[in-house]
């Protein structure tokens, strides 16, 4: 079936890629489009802005940006969400058809135009039950990985990926485990006990290895994995059904720089290695990693749920390690979840030098009965709900209000933009306010991205180094992406 449909695939790639009259056209003249909060214009093309200081409502807002060399900052590697095994189940339920059409879509201008994706690596709290890794082993010791096996699931998410990146070849994929194998950790124990649950350093040797067993199989099925975190979320350790390990910044210094760096570099891989892939709030644990891993590591990952969110700490980062790289890997999305989720957490990462942004997770099934999602495990995370949703009776998919905000910035801030210094964004109490984000692109065009969270219009005006104005208006509770030639 899969082969099958990695032909279906790249042949429609070749649809959906725009023409060179296309972005000739885009050079021509500005445009806009707009996402809003009542998603009555959802990637809708509106007025585009005008050139001078135009004239709108009573409510104005100035905003510049250097577009010259000097306002360059990092470049883009893209946005998307994280493909679960919950995201494999529901996309696999569908039609061939189906399926086809709704990864073009993710993957493609005729959509979102996503070029960056996370994985699980074996069980996470947005699987089925049982949890599982690659090398369970019944619970025995196997140091050697003899019964390393990625079993039914994991195949189904090597063969998944494998069609998305016949899509796409430039796809970049990121691939996070929840925990080890539980014979690896000193609780012996994959879920249900948070008591001593991390690595057992006689098992460091293995658990590297067992990173250069996933990577390998990966491959052989059509998936190459582009970077991995070795724990994904290290600080977080749970008993009950959730899958978590400890790993403290110490210790992920040393297993990377002693075990599993060497290891993938003696294997011939030449993937990346990503500190941390947690909270803001402990912006030393990746200082740590990098300090005592620094030849192996190049990039920090960072997750959204801080309860005091400062995506500034990405720029304390930064001016402190220029030379190292940093994404927004992960923020969940949910009824719970305000309209611009997905928007306030790609803005703020983007103007405090992240290269890309992630949300949890790419998809779920529609929301059942009792207000779950899923398929999750048990004390996982049942609310999270996907930027797109399977309705498993009617064999159909549809997008939420996260996958239009996201495409907002998917869809015209494009792999190898770089974004442009600005200023102007502010946000009052209540997050009421304009964030914006500027790029220039590989085409020669220049976007800009703004978030308007007030309950009214607000009439912008866009001043740039290099001597223009653009102006134009910004719908209440809307994403507005304008396209400047």
């Amino acid at each position: 079936m899969f082969s099958s449909l990695v032909l279906l695939l790249a042949a429609g790639q070749a649809l959906a890629t725009p023409s060179p009259s296309t972005l000739k056209s885009r050079l021509a003249g500005p445009a806009a489009y707009v996402t809003t909060s009542d998603l009555s214009r959802k990637l809708s093309s509106v007025a585009a802005p005008v050139s001078g200081r135009g004239s709108g409502g009573s409510s104005n807002w100035e905003l510049t940006i250097d577009d010259t060399a000097s306002g360059n900052k990092q470049t883009i590697i893209g946005f998307g969400g994280s493909v679960t095994d919950a995201t494999v189940t529901v996309m696999n339920a569908l039609s061939a058809d189906k399926r086809n059409q709704l990864i073009r879509e993710l993957l493609t201008p005729a959509g979102a135009d996503f070029s960056f994706l996370r994985h699980s690596i074996a069980s996470s709290d947005l699987s089925g039950p049982p949890a599982y890794t690659y090398d369970d082993a019944g619970g025995k010791a196997d140091p050697n990985m003899q019964n390393f096996n990625l079993g039914d699931r994991g195949t189904a998410m090597a063969k998944m990926l494998a069609a998305m990146r016949s899509v796409k070849s430039g796809l970049t994929i990121l691939g996070s485990p929840w925990s080890a194998p539980g014979w690896m950790k000193l609780n012996r124990a994959l879920t249900g006990n948070a008591n001593n649950n991390s690595l057992d350093p006689q098992y460091y040797s293995a658990f590297a290895q067992y990173f250069v067993k996933y990577l390998q199989a990966f491959k052989n099925n059509g998936a190459t994995i582009d970077a991995i975190t070795l724990q994904n979320e290290p600080l977080n350790s749970q008993g009950g059904g959730h899958v978590t390990m400890y790993q403290s910044a110490d210790e992920a210094a040393r297993v990377t720089q002693q075990y599993v760096g060497p290891a993938l570099r003696n294997a011939g891989f030449n993937t990346r290695i990503w500190a941390y892939d947690h909270n803001t709030d402990v912006a030393s644990y990746p200082r740590t990693v990098i300090n005592g891993a620094g030849s192996y590591v190049d990039s920090a990952a960072w997750h959204c749920y801080a309860s005091n969110l400062d995506w500034g700490v990405l720029t304390t980062f930064h001016n402190d390690y220029p030379n190292k790289h940093q994404y927004m890997t992960e923020c969940w999305t949910s009824p719970q979840t305000s309209w611009y989720q997905s928007s306030k957490n790609t803005i703020g990462p983007l103007q405090n030098w992240a290269e890309g942004s992630l949300m949890w997770t790419l998809g779920t099934w529609t929301q059942a009965s009792d207000g779950t999602f899923g398929p999750y495990i048990q004390g996982g995370c049942s609310t999270c709900r996907g930027l797109f949703m399977v309705n498993q009776a009617a064999g159909t998919y549809e997008y939420t209000i996260d996958y239009y905000m996201l495409a907002q910035y998917s869809k015209f801030i494009p792999k190898g933009a770089v974004i442009l210094s600005g200023t102007g964004s502010y946000s009052y109490d209540g997050y009421k306010g304009i964030q914006s984000v500027a790029s220039r692109n590989p085409d020669g065009t220049r976007t800009v991205v703004i978030e308007n969270t007030f309950d009214n219009d607000v009439y912008v005006h866009v001043t740039t180094k290099s001597g223009q104005v653009w102006s134009g208006n910004a719908l209440a509770r809307s994403v507005t992406t304008w396209i400047l030639p």
